[in-house]
């Protein structure tokens, strides 16, 4: 960032302001309204632009240059030839939203009814271009006025209400798309019980205007088919009802275990159980139709593609054509749940079936969990294609590994051109019995962005299921996206940006944090240590203002929660 040489340090923006392509950019210029709502503004067509404007009004423009990678923008603030001029130049798809967000969020200062501007000239991109959230639709909550809440569980139904999809699932993405959050994968993202076809196609909508890329998570002939829930010929359960014959024959009973969650799994038998066998052609043929039909029936931004993970067919079939490319040793007692043989196998094949639809997609695919430094497993992959993005999960005792072991020569040595990381912390699959799922993970997830910036990885993939309303989820997703558009950010420069002026300056985010942290050890058995913790919380609470208080009563509560706990 830099000043504009001898301007004011700050221009004015009140009464008439126009705004060039709003039409182009229907998200960014309600933006511009919402948060300015105070000033009178019209729009002007592009073609325009200054030309048509007196030169004594204010001018903003909102662009789309190619040339930038998507996510990347310039933002240009000035008031030295008559009025202020202001000029938005973003990458495709988002750019222009975020360098909006950018404007609003760190050069705008309210006064009246207008707004004093920062001078500036800026011009940025992301770090990590590939920079995503997880989700399963059934314990995504993020509407916290509703009922049918879960925090965990595999194969679950959906309890909420029809309209519960899209209410939560509209609040992340206004979130996502405020915070520079490039794209989220939704497991569940079709079911007939939250809207089946139609809340598909207008949550894609929804996204795609605020610069969010949707990614429908498909498994290959498992976790229901590209059709989740309901009687649909792409569901996988309708399919296998069909074609019984076509089912897998599993080498162990369903499941599997995550090395760092404190408890095991339950796995109900059901429909969502089901797996279809991967070296039957029939099963191949209908998935690549399958995946082509979500491709050119949703405005979907890419896909996550994964294997399955809760078990192998061991038919005959599978074990001849798995012998040549891996060793099936690892699968046997509480081993891997997945086949790195299948995935090479099958991915491709789904590769191209959804590019014969679109081109535009990223395509995601799941190489699952605590594996990134082990040859042997990565052996298997040396055929998968480029131009797909190739996802390693990690659980926190071998995120412990990666930091310590990963090198650049390592990632330049993975069989995959294009890798990015997936993180289990700071989730349900991670921690004790009570999980993770509400703890402060933000420094981990700023370690996770700087070290993959450093090795030559291109981006991270955390958990986003969790409201923001919960204090530690909204810092670990500001973490989040700070350090993976920015991972040359300092860890003291997010507090000071970020943390500190969300709860009452610097010293008080310190506080903050260190109770937080606290509270994740979980040390302390009898109420006293907390009783004392809420007072000090209710008090900060009573001074503060606003969004600040309102964190402060979080806390409050989350310590009477323990007190009430440690004193059962």
């Amino acid at each position: 960032m830099s000043a504009m040489g001898d301007q004011p340090q700050t221009v004015r923006l009140v009464g008439k302001v126009g705004i060039a392509g709003a039409a182009e950019h229907p998200h960014a210029a309600r933006r511009l309204r919402q948060e300015l709502s105070g000033i009178d503004w019209f729009d002007i067509a592009p073609a325009q632009e200054r030309g048509s404007v007196p030169p004594e009004t204010p001018f903003i423009s909102l662009r789309t240059e190619s040339d930038r990678p998507e996510g990347g923008f310039a933002l240009t603030v000035r008031g030295d030839e008559g009025a202020p001029t202001v000029e938005v130049r973003g990458g495709p798809f988002s750019g222009v939203i975020y360098g909006v967000e950018e404007l609003l969020a760190r050069h705008t200062t309210p006064r009246g009814s207008g707004a004093d501007l920062a001078a500036v000239d800026l011009e940025t991109a992301p770090g990590l271009p590939y920079r995503a959230l997880w989700t399963w639709d059934h314990s995504t909550n993020w509407d916290l006025e509703q009922i049918g809440h879960q925090e965990i569980g595999v194969f679950c139904p959906y309890g909420k209400p029809p309209d519960g999809f899209l209410a939560d699932y509209r609040r992340l993405v206004d979130f996502m798309s405020r915070h520079r959050i490039a794209a989220v994968t939704i497991y569940g993202f079709l079911r007939d019980s939250h809207g089946g076809v139609e809340a598909a196609q207008e949550l894609c909508r929804y996204a795609n205007e605020r610069g969010v890329r949707i990614l429908p998570g498909v498994a290959i002939n498992a976790y229901g088919g590209v059709y989740w829930e309901g009687d649909h010929p792409f569901n996988l359960a309708t399919w296998l009802r069909r074609r019984p014959e076509l089912q897998a024959r599993m080498e162990q009973a369903v499941g599997f275990t995550i090395p760092d969650l404190a408890f095991p799994l339950a796995f109900p038998r059901s429909d969502y159980t089901l797996a279809g066998c991967p070296s039957r052609p029939e099963n191949l043929r209908w998935m690549e139709e399958a995946i082509a039909w979500l491709a050119e029936t949703f405005a979907i931004g890419g896909i996550n593609i994964e294997s399955g993970d809760y078990g192998v067919c061991g038919c005959e079939l599978c074990a001849a054509r798995r012998a040549v490319r891996e060793d099936g040793v690892r699968r046997a007692g509480n081993g891997e749940s997945w086949s790195h043989a299948d995935m090479a196998d099958l991915y491709p094949r789904l590769f191209e079936a959804a590019r014969s639809r679109r081109d535009d997609l990223w395509l995601y695919c799941e190489l699952q969990w605590d594996n990134l430094l082990d040859a042997e497993a990565q052996r298997p992959l040396s055929d998968l294609p480029a131009g797909a993005i190739y996802q390693h999960t990690l659980n926190r005792g071998y995120w412990h590994r990666v930091k310590a072991e990963l090198t650049p020569a390592s990632v330049r040595a993975l069989p995959t051109p294009t890798n990015v990381l997936r993180a289990h912390l700071g989730s349900q699959w991670n921690g004790d019995r009570a999980t993770e799922r509400y703890a402060f993970t933000g420094r981990d997830f700023a370690e996770m962005a700087q070290k993959s910036a450093a090795c030559g990885l291109q981006g991270l993939t955390v958990f986003g299921e969790a409201s923001a309303y919960a204090v530690p989820n909204e810092l670990n997703y500001l973490a989040f996206a700070r350090f993976t558009y920015d991972p040359g950010l300092t860890w003291e420069r997010f507090l000071a940006e970020d943390v500190a002026p969300r709860l009452g300056g610097q010293a008080a985010a310190e506080r903050f944090l260190t109770i937080l942290q606290r509270l994740d050890q979980r040390a302390e058995s009898d109420g006293s240590p907390w009783r004392a913790l809420r007072a000090e919380a209710v008090a900060n609470a009573r001074d503060a203002q606003d969004g600040v208080g309102r964190r402060w009563l979080w806390l409050a509560e989350r310590l009477a929660q323990r007190e009430f706990a440690s004193s059962a």
